[in-house]
């Protein structure tokens, strides 16, 4: 299966989850490392959009194409805490996710996207066994459409 992330081009072949244990996310406290991607490219930069205020997006971005394999742990809505759509991010949604990502449980785990529930994004976990498995396909320039987002 392919999954997709945009981001920094110095980073764009990093699959440690260094900037996700830096800064935390929805599904991760800070010091929780795994990597955000997307199912599709468009969702991919959907989910940057949301993600980055526009003047602070970088020239240098890419978009990277990532294999990951089969498996895969789903988390459905009904497994998942019941505000995991506010913004900002809750901590249950932290909680869940760094326990799982800290136990090691899974290399990967779907959840359903805030911006498109019907959509799925992709949580790698650098710290399992499996993660030698995650393959980096393809580096891309990705030159942001600012049109997507207005001051």
């Amino acid at each position: 299966m392919l999954v997709y992330r945009i981001g920094k081009t110095r980073h764009s072949r990093d699959l440690s989850g260094e900037g996700a244990r830096l800064h935390g996310g929805r599904w991760n406290h800070i010091l929780v490392p795994c990597v955000y991607t997307s199912s599709s490219r468009a969702l991919a930069v959907l989910e940057f959009t949301v993600n980055v205020n526009i003047d602070d997006i970088p020239r240098a971005l890419s978009i990277t194409t990532i294999e990951i394999p089969d498996s895969i742990t789903e988390l459905k809505l009904s497994e998942i805490p019941g505000d995991w759509n506010r913004c900002p991010s809750p901590t249950s949604t932290k909680d869940m996710g760094s326990k799982l990502l800290k136990d090691a449980a899974t290399p990967i785990l779907k959840l359903p996207s805030v911006i498109i529930p019907s959509e799925f994004n992709y949580l790698l976990n650098p710290a399992h066994p499996d993660s030698a498995k995650f393959k980096i396909i393809a580096v891309e320039d990705f030159v942001y459409d600012i049109r997507i987002k207005s001051k």
